[in-house]
């Protein structure tokens, strides 16, 4: 359903939510019951946020045009060193948290660092190869932690501190620059 400068899209969820996607649409998901003037009001009342959110976004696809869209031999290499450097850090930080795994991926992906299936197979982003080794080594840790915790619960996150005390920093790091990061793989 598209509505005057948004998108409106119903399921089954209980609240109304936004998001601003590449180029500024914004998205709203909203449950089946919700009305329109509801989701109006809730627009109007988050146009700071929405304002806000489009600044962010051109900042980043501007720093990303500033860094240089990647190619796909740029990938390629950035996935080949990625996989080379993987075996010891999954080595030595499961040795630490006690945690086996299964099956290891390193993919090019959109929107995500890493994750963790509950059979134990890991996935891992090839553009971490162009963070800083620290933040590569927290999104090891942090997805070998959901081999023991599938959430983000405190004793996910004492895990988290106990094997890399300085992940916040790591996080941070990825929340002011992944974006960005992110972009540079886009629309190869």
């Amino acid at each position: 359903m598209e509505s005057s400068g948004y998108t409106v899209i119903k399921s089954r969820r209980k609240t109304i939510g936004l998001s601003v996607g590449r180029g500024g649409e914004i998205i709203v998901r909203a449950p089946y019951g919700c009305s329109k003037r509801a989701i109006e009001r809730f627009v109007r009342d988050s146009e700071g946020w929405i304002a806000k959110q489009r600044k962010k976004l051109l900042d980043m696809e501007a720093e990303a045009e500033d860094q240089g869209k990647l190619t796909e031999a740029d990938i390629k290499a950035l996935a080949d060193g990625m996989r080379a450097v993987l075996p010891d850090k999954l080595a030595r930080y499961s040795a630490l948290l006690g945690v086996t795994y299964s099956r290891v991926s390193v993919r090019c992906q959109k929107t995500k660092w890493g994750s963790c299936s509950a059979a134990g197979n890991l996935n891992f982003n090839c553009l971490l190869m162009l963070a800083p080794e620290s933040v590569l080594d927290y999104v090891v840790v942090h997805e070998l932690c959901h081999i023991k915790h599938m959430d983000h619960s405190k004793a996910f996150w004492a895990d988290v501190a106990a094997v890399f005390p300085a992940y916040a920093e790591c996080r941070a790091w990825l929340r002011k620059n992944g974006g960005a990061l992110l972009m540079r793989a886009r629309e190869r």
